[in-house]
């Protein structure tokens, strides 16, 4: 009788043991099966043909991670607003305005590495309840437009770990409704001062304005609220204080801020 295995290969007889009693392999059809008592081998059907080099197994190729590409300038940033970033600065909080009017704004800290500036987290901010302006003053409740030191902060709460002068006070507090009836408390829980018509190295608090009281001051970036702000920039909390805690003042920070149409000039 004669069995069909279609997989096995037509090689495959019957293997004779030592003792001449005879194993019987499954024959394919269309091959004769040995007379009895002939001896034949067995080849691995894996092996190679007669006259066949052996292949030379193909070793796994080592996948190597690309390295993230970062930008080699600030996106959206144009000429005329990047010449006025210090040469020395290593790390820019940019904050760019949906539109001129706007309140609403995006902010990412890039830091500066070898072959570019390498974003962080993009996060969604408010600013002046009017928008912005080029040549800000008291009461407008527009944010100025430039690039503006970072080099001081404090806060209602305690240090959260910041690299920056910090002062802590309970004179950082607020109350009272924002422009949409939010509750203020708590807005001043962390701030960091914006260098517009301040002298640099001393609190949030001081009240000294080089320009002048008309131009306004104490522009901050502080604990966002839920609406837009008198002239500041605002943050939700949690992102205060990861901001607090990436500024170093080694890196010479600043704060690059204006709608995107402003800032791409």
């Amino acid at each position: 009788m004669r069995l069909h295995r279609p997989c096995v290969s037509a090689t495959a007889a019957v293997v004779v043991s030592a003792l001449g009693i005879a194993a019987y392999h499954l024959i394919p059809e269309g091959n004769p099966a040995p007379a009895p008592g002939a001896a034949t081998v067995v080849q691995d059907p894996a092996a190679p043909a007669a006259g066949q080099r052996e292949a030379t197994p193909v070793k796994p190729r080592t996948t190597v991670a690309a390295r993230p590409e970062v930008p080699a300038r600030l996106p959206g940033i144009g000429s005329r607003t990047l010449a006025r970033i210090p040469a020395g600065t290593r790390q820019v909080v940019l904050v760019t305005g949906a539109a001129r009017n706007s309140a609403s704004s995006k902010v990412v800290l890039y830091e500066r590495v070898d072959d570019g500036w390498r974003p962080g987290a993009v996060w969604a901010v408010h600013n002046g309840y009017r928008g912005w302006t080029d040549r800000h003053y008291a009461g407008d409740l527009r944010c100025p437009i430039g690039v503006f030191g970072l080099t001081d902060a404090g806060g209602r709460l305690a240090d959260p770990g910041t690299r920056l002068p910090y002062h802590r006070s309970g004179a950082f507090t607020v109350s009272g409704p924002g422009f949409e009836g939010e509750s203020l408390a708590g807005s001043f829980d962390y701030v960091i001062a914006i260098n517009y018509n301040r002298q640099p190295g001393t609190s949030p608090m001081d009240g000294t304005k080089p320009m002048g009281a008309s131009r306004g001051g104490g522009i901050w970036i502080h604990v966002d609220h839920g609406g837009p702000t008198h002239a500041c920039v605002s943050l939700p909390k949690t992102h205060m204080k990861q901001l607090l805690q990436a500024l170093d003042p080694a890196a010479h920070p600043v704060v690059v801020m204006g709608d995107a149409d402003s800032l791409a000039r």
